[in-house]
């Protein structure tokens, strides 16, 4: 005969599930989840390349809009049959979206050159900024993100609220302007534009700079003057696009830290005496995180963008620098195998965060 306590519910109440094992219940699969992501990079691209074709050929035939006025009315009908552009826009669409698959984005107009092989040339000083901005942005954004949410609503948290607004609000070009007329022409501390000084080229391309990324090939140089050089040409470029993304990572840290540490499982834990700062480090801070990686990889089509702008005002000559130049020289085969080839970056980098976010996270699953 069995006894039962008296005042004990005859049966026990199941014991909370693990996200991991909600996950499991639910049907989620990492594999499956990612397999979808990556399919999608697919359409997305697709429906890019589609509609930059369309636009660029909106405004005509690309060897009239780049060459018009220059040659002759016969070398240009000349040419533009031989470029095929004198076929049905269809054919051209077509050409040209199996020309994409194998590899190929066009030749440039004005000097004749492939799109791939300007992005070879240029790419690395577009990534060596954007490393640069990233890395800025990551050290102004996240550390004042935590300290505006643990200082919530007092004086501190105001000043870097409004902070954040002015540097997300601010153009890049004019904060790029801005920084050049303090750091450069006031003070003297740091040169106006490009991205090494000519000695410092010089000794680069001696020692057979092969990377493209200046401070790579600064430091294979052995020569401490070199990386300094490089180091202080990259300083007012970073900043000016860094800090307008550090901005948008203040307010987006603030936000979730603050939602994060309201949440039932960090009260339960304040109530157990945990101080505050532990409760940011260790209940409030990895939860949180999530949106942010997510929103670190929308960031990476920002710092393209504002990478044109930046390189334009700085003559950091990179991708967007090269872009403004065909942009004026009216070359859209230039311009548009650059567009595609950047957003195929763009979508493989959000690919990428969204595989770190379901890693951190085990809840993000289909």
């Amino acid at each position: 005969m069995t006894s039962t306590t008296i005042g004990a519910p005859t049966d026990a109440a199941p014991a909370p599930a693990s996200p991991a094992a909600k996950s499991k219940r639910s049907g989620g699969h990492l594999g499956s989840y990612l397999l979808v992501r990556f399919l999608l990079i697919f359409p997305t691209i697709f429906i890019l390349v589609t509609t930059v074709f369309v636009l660029m050929r909106a405004t005509g035939d690309p060897i009239t809009a780049s060459l018009g006025g220059r040659l002759t009315r016969e070398q240009l009908d000349e040419r533009i049959a031989e470029a095929g552009y004198d076929r049905p826009i269809l054919v051209q669409y077509l050409e040209y979206l199996g020309n994409i698959f194998r590899g190929d984005f066009g030749t440039t107009i004005s000097d004749n050159r492939p799109v791939t092989e300007v992005v070879m040339t240029y790419g690395a000083a577009t990534l060596e900024l954007a490393f640069y901005a990233l890395l800025v942005a990551l050290l102004v954004g996240i550390p004042l993100g935590r300290i505006a949410a643990a200082r919530r609503d007092k004086g501190v948290d105001a000043s870097l609220r409004i902070s954040g607004i002015l540097a997300y609000a601010t153009p890049v070009f004019f904060a790029g302007i801005l920084l050049k007329l303090i750091f450069s022409v006031w003070l003297g501390w740091l040169p106006v534009a490009g991205r090494a000084s000519t000695d410092a080229q010089i000794e680069l391309q001696r020692n057979g700079a092969e990377t493209g990324i200046f401070l790579i090939d600064a430091i294979s140089t052995g020569d401490p003057a070199v990386v300094l050089d490089v180091l202080e040409h990259a300083i007012l470029p970073a900043l000016a696009l860094g800090l307008l993304t550090g901005g948008i990572f203040l307010r987006l840290v603030r936000t979730n830290v603050i939602g994060t540490l309201s949440t039932g499982y960090v009260e339960a834990a304040r109530s157990r005496g945990v101080n505050e700062r532990r409760l940011l480090r260790q209940h409030a801070w990895r939860p949180a995180l999530v949106p942010i990686i997510t929103v670190i990889g929308l960031q990476v089509a920002l710092l393209l963008s504002g990478a044109v702008l930046t390189e334009k005002t700085f003559e950091w000559k990179g991708l967007g620098f090269q872009l403004v130049q065909y942009l004026l020289a009216r070359d859209f085969v230039a311009v548009q195998g650059l567009v595609v080839l950047l957003a195929v970056v763009v979508a493989l980098t959000n690919f990428v965060v969204d595989v770190i976010a379901a890693l951190v996270d085990p809840r993000i699953r289909y």
